[in-house]
């Protein structure tokens, strides 16, 4: 039943998005030492709902160019070049990290705000 109204979509799919991006940051932290890693990272959510809202969407495997899965693009930072050809910032991880963190809750309080207003609506509590 949820599943089929617009806000708890968007909040699922904010909070799987929060959730990705805090395992890029993670693998960025685990690789800051390894010499020639590029630290990646993942196109802010606002550009991927845009994307996801402004284009056609296959429902079944059959439906227009047969697949109904959106793999977010990854991206290589290139910033600051350490010696050893890593571009991981430790504090530009842990900014990351802390933005997936409050995403994640961002979403989880749309979700419940949302929840409580439906049982409101219904009459129950």
């Amino acid at each position: 039943m949820f599943q089929n109204l617009d806000v708890f979509r968007t909040a699922m799919a904010m909070a799987r998005h929060a959730g990705l991006q805090q395992a890029v940051s993670a693998q960025n932290i685990a690789n800051a030492d390894t010499p020639g890693y590029r630290a990646r990272d993942i196109p802010a959510f606002a550009a991927t709902l845009r994307d996801a809202m402004g284009s056609q969407r296959a429902t079944r495997a059959s439906h227009l160019h047969g697949g109904n899965s959106r793999d977010i693009d990854m991206t290589e930072r290139r910033d600051a070049l350490d010696p050893n050809g890593n571009t991981v910032s430790l504090e530009e991880e842990m900014v990351m990290a802390v933005g997936a963190k409050r995403q994640h809750d961002r979403a989880l309080a749309i979700y419940k705000s949302n929840l409580t207003m439906l049982r409101a609506a219904l009459g129950r509590r």
